[in-house]
């Protein structure tokens, strides 16, 4: 099997709403999707969506650029020998992980279709037919956050994240106090703060919180800020947008920063780099998310394959932008959320064919 072309589309993403976070809010992307054609007539899809131009360096116009400058030296290359892929990727340019991420995919969907396994089994098989998932509540009065926590548990959510930041720290400390009182025995909630908290503020809202089992997610923008507060708060910290590569992660467990991990599956470079992620984490027995930023059913399907194979008692739950996005790449096939929860895909690879005219021309073709 052989590359024979690249093709790259733009697909809008208008978001249901507006999804606020501690440092902006979100009313409309723009996700990247890569197609990878081959001489035996199977083709394979990945996507990019970065979360806007300031939640990460990452941006939809990097992600351009990068892939525009890597794929014309992937064209005849066998795109299921997955770990030689990466390394010519990594050959042809230096960092750019999260544009590299949609080219993994896309592979990881091609091996499937060729060996005619989904994802998930090439990654050493599933523990159910379908994953947990959990809602994040955007920033709000504290009294709409608790609202909406008290509604998402009544649609069989089973974990929450609130969004804290950008804000009165006694709104944040108010929310989270409100949603407290309304969650029932078995809740389990997380307060992220998309790196929109100061070490002093963390420290206080978590001492002025500490009768309410939570974990704490990013509260600060840096590894450095994290150690700064490491011993003062008193609850666990899950490190999210600082883990932008394997390297990270393995230095943050060295340092003891790190109880936990919302893991972005783009922003570390792709499902390759994800699977590595995962058993580190199982090795030392860290529990850890399978997300993404944003993006449509193809990113979904990734999350939900890799967050299949993670041991069940590390496993936090795979988000997936599913309930901001009004259409589905695949009408019949995408992910969806029922009762909490996410079926895994049926069909080989990703088990995601997506309907092209939803995605207009491409924006560019190599090969």
């Amino acid at each position: 099997m052989k590359l024979t072309a690249i093709n790259v589309y733009e697909v809008d993403l208008p978001v249901v709403g507006t999804y606020r976070m501690s440092m902006t809010a979100i009313t409309r992307l723009t996700s990247v999707v890569v197609e990878l054609v081959t001489d035996t007539g199977l083709v394979g899809y990945g996507e990019v969506c970065p979360l806007g131009p300031i939640y990460q360096p990452q941006h939809v116009l990097g992600a351009r650029a990068a892939i525009e400058e890597i794929a014309p030296k992937l064209i005849g290359r066998d795109p299921t020998e997955i770990l030689q892929l990466n390394r010519a990727m990594d050959a042809a340019l230096n960092g750019s992980r999260y544009a590299k991420a949609a080219i993994d995919i896309a592979a990881w969907d091609l091996a499937g279709k060729r060996y005619n396994r989904r994802v998930c089994d090439l990654l050493g098989g599933a523990v159910g037919d379908s994953v947990s998932t959990y809602y994040a509540i955007a920033v709000a009065s504290p009294e709409e956050q608790a609202r909406v926590a008290a509604e998402k548990q009544e649609q069989g959510f089973r974990r929450l994240q609130i969004k804290v930041g950008g804000r009165d720290i006694e709104d944040d400390i108010e929310a989270i106090r409100k949603i407290s009182e309304v969650l029932r025995p078995g809740m389990r909630l997380a307060a992220d703060g998309n790196r929109g908290l100061t070490g002093r503020d963390t420290v206080f809202l978590s001492q002025r919180c500490r009768d309410i089992p939570m974990i704490l997610e990013q509260p600060c923008s840096t590894l450095d800020e994290i150690a700064n507060i490491k011993g003062q708060v008193c609850h666990p910290i899950y490190l999210d947008e600082v883990t932008d590569d394997v390297n990270v992660v393995v230095r943050s467990i060295a340092d003891r920063l790190a109880d936990g991990f919302g893991m972005k599956v783009t922003r570390v470079g792709g499902i390759s780099a994800m699977r590595t992620i995962r058993d580190i984490c199982e090795a030392r027995s860290l529990p850890h998310t399978v997300d993404d930023n944003w993006g449509g059913d193809i990113i979904a399907a990734a999350c939900v394959h890799v967050g299949a194979t993670v041991a069940p008692k590390l496993f936090e739950g795979a988000w997936i932008a599913s309930p901001y996005i009004e259409h589905h790449y695949d009408v019949e096939n995408g992910p969806r959320i029922e009762n909490g929860r996410i079926k895994i895909p049926t069909g080989p690879g990703l088990g995601i064919t997506p309907d092209l005219k939803r995605f207009g021309s491409p924006v560019a073709t190599f090969g």
